[in-house]
């Protein structure tokens, strides 16, 4: 899950403003194909899924950055014992099968393997091996992250990511998770969302200020070493760094991260959730909170369309996608879960049918959980109410069945039109989804 949900940067708040101010001078439209009047599925070969990270969800925390700062009362709730997927993992795997999908993405997480400085944790380890095996036994591909923003307390205690030295105590882990898992065939991802990570961590105070761009070399330095290690241990691996999406202002923004890691990259993986567009600007604000923020399901097929663009032919991933709510309660603009997800399945068949060679899209989350440091912000397709239910009861959303059709039919019916017409001028890829945007047919 990703840090868009809480905060934004300076440079990207920046960004976003310089870019809304450019927009009254408009390019001339680039003539986007005609809206079909009727979408074709995705096919066989998509790869729909679902996806979560280990300490939102597993509970039962070992001593990490995130452990520590969840226990300093820094956090808006308690962390308690998240979802308790680690309890709940063989349960919630079955719902995920029920759901159609075929690959569900985990963390394997580096705090639990890794307790103290060259020493493994076996039993960490053979949780891991189950809830792989368990992945596979349903009949889906397991997508790995080797760092969902969480490392070891003793880490820590070295300076985090402001310590240069991090870099080769990551790859002794990461190597010995390559080793373990690559026989199960895995789609990889290195680091979820490499742009954000370094901010949330000197947001958090675990890094100084100064040493951001120190940290996101290290972190290119260490995808594009992993990378290498990966190929030689599953032969045609497919491997990432996801990228958080930035409406208006992607290429500045996360731009120069992808370029260090441009030529490490056998798919580009994205996490897109809110669009942007002259009449919502205001709303960005609403970091916080984050369900009040616009959902413009239409910004996907943007999102798609510049890494299309600036990655010709490369397979694209949506590696993440969801709705927040506020503790499951409806939203205010009255756009629910499943709508959502069939209006943003819709442009994901545009998307294709327009010839960018978009693979796969997983669904965050499977279940609710903590979003680093609050319960309050709901994604699930199952909810959870933590910190009022002992039970932990996985409750369906109006979306379960909804994505149930879609995994089976390969995406929304042939003749489905969105219940939200596309903004008139979005701005999620700049100026050109403002000058030449896509329509639905009528």
């Amino acid at each position: 899950m990703g840090f868009r949900r809480r905060n934004l940067s300076l440079a990207a708040s920046a960004a976003l403003s310089v870019t809304a101010a450019l927009t009254v001078t408009a390019a001339p439209a680039l003539a986007r194909p005609e809206p079909p009047a009727r979408v074709a599925p995705l096919g066989a070969d998509f790869l729909w899924g679902v996806a979560a990270s280990g300490f939102q969800s597993e509970g039962h925390a070992p001593d990490s950055n995130w452990s520590r700062y969840a226990a300093s009362g820094k956090t808006a709730d308690p962390y308690r014992d998240s979802i308790d997927f680690y309890d709940r993992y063989r349960s919630d795997i079955q719902l995920a099968k029920q759901l159609g999908v075929k690959v569900y993405r985990i963390s394997v997480e580096w705090a639990r393997v890794q307790p103290r400085p060259g020493v493994w944790d076996e039993d960490g380890l053979r949780f891991y091996d189950s809830v792989i095996g368990a992945i596979r036994a349903a009949g889906m591909r397991p997508m790995i992250t080797l760092d969902h923003w969480v490392y070891p307390g003793w880490e820590v205690d070295r300076g985090g990511w402001g310590n240069p030295g991090i870099v080769a105590d990551w790859l002794t882990n990461a190597r010995a998770v390559v080793d373990r898992y690559a026989d199960a065939d895995p789609l990889w991802v290195t680091f979820n969302e490499p742009l954000a990570y370094p901010i949330l961590e000197a947001t958090a105070g675990r890094l100084p200020v100064t040493e951001i761009d120190a940290m996101r070399d290290r972190i290119a330095q260490a995808h594009n070493a992993i990378y290498d290690y990966i190929h030689t241990r599953q032969p045609g691996a497919m491997v990432t760094s996801n990228v958080a999406y930035m409406p208006g202002s992607e290429e500045a923004v996360n731009g120069p991260m992808i370029d260090k890691i441009a030529a490490k990259l056998d798919y580009i993986g994205i996490d897109y959730y809110y669009g942007l567009s002259p009449d919502t600007l205001g709303s960005q604000a609403e970091i916080a909170q984050m369900w009040k923020r616009p959902l413009q399901p239409e910004g996907i097929y943007y999102a798609l369309s510049h890494y299309a663009e600036k990655f010709p032919g490369k397979p694209l991933y949506i590696v993440e996608n969801g709705m927040p709510t506020e503790n499951g309660q409806p939203r205010a603009d009255g756009y629910t879960r499943a709508d959502d997800l069939r209006d943003t399945v819709y442009w994901l068949q545009r998307a294709k049918a327009d010839g960018m060679n978009v693979i796969g899209y997983n669904y965050w989350s499977l279940t609710d959980n903590f979003e680093w440091g609050s319960y309050t912000p709901r994604f699930g397709l199952y909810t959870v109410d933590v910190l009022t239910d002992p039970t932990l009861t996985r409750r369906p959303t109006d979306a379960v069945p909804a994505y149930t059709a879609i995994t089976r039919d390969g995406g929304v019916p042939a003749d489905y039109r969105p219940t939200r017409d596309p903004h008139p001028c979005s701005l999620v890829d700049a100026l050109a989804s403002c000058t030449d945007p896509v329509a639905v047919p009528r």
